[in-house]
């Protein structure tokens, strides 16, 4: 039962790292404006607009400055370092 927890915490923690990934690509696509009409960026969008337009929903643009992306990154990470301390307290359990 713990090996199964560890992949979990390991699968868990790489998606998190690849959906970082992919949100970073979408925001630098995002200075190219003709880069979000290729097959790729449209793909991109329905893969980050869900998670990003939520942290928009809350933060407005400050000025032609939108911060949203950046603390939907900072949210993101805090998500995976709060991962551990739950996997640690579940292994203890066991």
């Amino acid at each position: 039962m713990a090996q199964l927890l560890i992949q979990l915490y390991n699968v868990i923690t790489y998606a998190l790292s690849i959906y970082s990934i992919l949100l970073v690509i979408y925001i630098l696509m995002s200075w190219v404006p003709a880069s979000r009409e290729t097959k790729f960026g449209r793909i991109l969008e329905k893969i980050t607009e869900p998670y990003l337009g939520f942290f928009r929903n809350f933060i407005p643009p400050l000025g032609m400055i939108d911060i949203s992306p950046i603390v939907a990154l900072i949210a993101l990470r805090l998500i995976g370092e709060g991962l551990a301390p739950v996997f640690n307290f579940l292994l203890r359990m066991l």
